[in-house]
């Protein structure tokens, strides 16, 4: 993923404000669309996701342990497709998986063998009140058998499995730094106790796209989420 790419909704939380987190008081910037892979394994016994962290040195996020994913590039969209009669909605829906598929092998060593293996589990979009904004669909995919996760050392130079609470935990005793589309996706996903559980739950469900709001009370910044009062 290029420097600066998409990150999980892009609201930076607890973390400190880098590079595009910036609180925008103009008009709302066009979100780009982004892919983020929540990568399980525990089969029917448990849950474990992978967290890659991402290197200090970077302009965004620095630092901060994330789901591999980033933005769609144009390399995401075949030429064909964007000459075909194929509906818009249909070509995106491509293009998203080809570009979580790209940036998990990318970021993480981990090579699927078909996109349509992922499954479809929110869809986050970056306050209207941030200026940098990513439209980021998140997707479920099994650890695939006989792999290893392999960071390249550049962009990532960390993994870890971890249980939902774990995270939760590591990041409430400082131990990692996680922003807050992360957090509130490891609150939804401590709720299964396997992933089998977790996956026939996302394969029935319903997306809608959720997109957060910051508030300003003096120097503080407030996130509110849809049904938070204030919202």
């Amino acid at each position: 993923m290029s420097e600066g790419g998409a990150r999980e909704g892009e609201v930076a939380g607890n973390a400190e404000p880098g590079s595009g987190e910036e609180f925008n008081p103009g008009p709302a910037t066009p979100p780009r669309q982004a892919a983020t892979v929540i990568v399980l394994r525990g089969g029917e016994q448990t849950l474990e996701v992978l967290l890659v962290r991402r290197t200090p040195k970077a302009r965004f996020m620095g630092g901060v342990w994330v789901f591999p994913g980033g933005a769609v590039d144009d390399s995401d969209v075949p030429e064909k497709s964007r000459s075909s009669a194929a509906p818009e909605g249909e070509i995106l829906a491509r293009a998203l998986r080809t570009a979580a598929a790209r940036e998990l092998r990318e970021e993480a060593g981990i090579t699927l063998a078909d996109a349509a293996d992922l499954v479809e589990f929110s869809r986050w979009i970056t306050p209207a009140q941030v200026r940098t904004r990513f439209d980021t669909h998140f997707f479920l995919v099994a650890m695939p058998q006989g792999q290893e996760p392999r960071v390249d050392g550049e962009e990532c130079v960390e993994h870890g499995w971890f249980t939902p609470q774990a995270a939760l935990d590591a990041h409430g005793a400082g131990e990692i730094v996680l922003v807050f589309p992360t957090l509130k996706h490891l609150e939804q996903l401590g709720r299964f106790a396997s992933v089998e559980a977790l996956l026939a739950h996302a394969r029935g469900r319903d997306v809608q796209p959720v997109e957060p709001r910051v508030v300003l009370e003096g120097e503080v910044a407030r996130v509110l989420l849809p049904g938070d009062p204030g919202y």
